[in-house]
């Protein structure tokens, strides 16, 4: 049985961690652009007061959405929090500003193993926010066979009942790992047959979400549809009667960094709130709020038993063997990705 997080940490009030400290400026604003269900807004006011520095938050749905409003220079942000394989993308298209990390000192309760990535192996560019995996949530209640794998995304048994991730990388990535590719295949005919398969499920489908699956899952309007543990920890406190796969034919491992885009108007006042974030304050608001995996060592050093052992929240490394991270691809793959994405969502 899972442990509510909430339940759990609501005991640790009182709990104190680093301070915002750096040289960081004492007044203005920064500008933070995150993914949607993805922070405990509340921590807001205390870095406020810390700072005088005044938090302006919006939210994206995905990776891809990121990019493009970035790329389209239709806004400007300060801190950003993409995955691996993007922070890896805008670093090769010069999108990012080096970090000054003598204004960021917290960056030392940054887990060893998260330090200089593949996708940042200099470590100039990104703190690690949060990591954790891709599975199934299913509702106990409405499916009655064993879910192990993928398979059951493309079982017409739940015709009707079956969500998508709306976006890409996720989505074809799904269908590459059930045909037993890799995430990361350059090889255009396993893509395309991927996207087939896509086409194919298409009739079983309720629909393609992202946030929207908390309310269909949590609610009962769907019965089954991949996404990210942490999500399904919070899902879960609101409905006991969902249930987690980590599929036996693999998944998706990522890590979410923070990162500032290049040009951004208020730097120093980004790294002000990167430092903010890694407290251990901020960093157990955070896993109340939104269930996640943290980076941070002095956060998993104070978390209950009962939440570092969740095998959702923090897997086993035989079930981390499983899993693979994206990369960044190609140029023509991405094209490709595009364009058969494109050829998906117009059938």
């Amino acid at each position: 049985m899972i442990l509510s997080v909430a339940t759990a940490l609501a005991l640790m009030a009182g709990c104190t961690g680093g301070g915002v400290g750096g040289d960081t400026a004492s007044a203005g604003e920064v500008n933070v652009y995150n993914w949607g269900e993805y922070i405990d807004e509340s921590i807001f006011a205390d870095f406020t007061a810390q700072t005088g520095i005044k938090v302006n938050y919006n939210v994206y749905p995905d990776n891809e959405s990121l990019y493009s409003t970035l790329k389209g220079g239709g806004a400007e942000y300060d801190v950003i929090i993409p995955s691996d394989y993007m922070i890896s993308r805008m670093i090769e298209e010069d999108m990012l500003e080096k970090l000054d990390f003598n204004n960021i000192p917290n960056f030392s309760d940054i887990d060893p193993s998260l330090k200089d990535p593949d996708y940042d192996p200099t470590n100039e560019y990104s703190v690690p926010y949060m990591w954790g995996t891709v599975g199934i949530i299913y509702n106990t209640a409405k499916i009655d066979k064993p879910v192990t794998g993928w398979s059951s995304l493309f079982d017409s048994d739940y015709k009707g009942q079956i969500l998508m991730f709306d976006n890409s990388r996720d989505g074809i990535g799904i269908a590459l790992k059930y045909l037993g590719y890799s995430y990361n295949t350059t090889d255009e005919a396993q893509i395309q047959e991927a996207v087939d398969l896509l086409i194919e499920q298409q009739s079983y489908l309720q629909g393609y979400v992202m946030d929207q699956i908390f309310d269909k899952l949590e609610g009962g309007e769907a019965a089954i549809g991949p996404y990210y543990a942490g999500d399904f920890i919070t899902m879960h406190e609101s409905n006991p009667d969902l249930a987690w796969c980590l599929p036996e034919e693999g998944s998706n491992i990522f890590v979410d960094a923070m990162c500032i885009p290049k040009g951004a108007a208020n730097k120093t006042n980004a790294e002000a709130f990167i430092n903010f974030m890694c407290t251990t304050d901020a960093g157990l608001a955070n896993c109340k709020a939104i269930g996640y995996s943290t980076p941070l060592l002095s956060v998993k050093d104070a978390l209950p038993d009962e939440v570092k052992n969740d095998p959702v929240a923090y897997p086993s490394a035989e079930a981390l063997a499983r899993c693979e991270s994206f990369t960044n691809l190609p140029e023509n793959i991405l094209a490709l990705y595009d364009s058969e994405w494109l050829r998906l969502k117009t059938q």
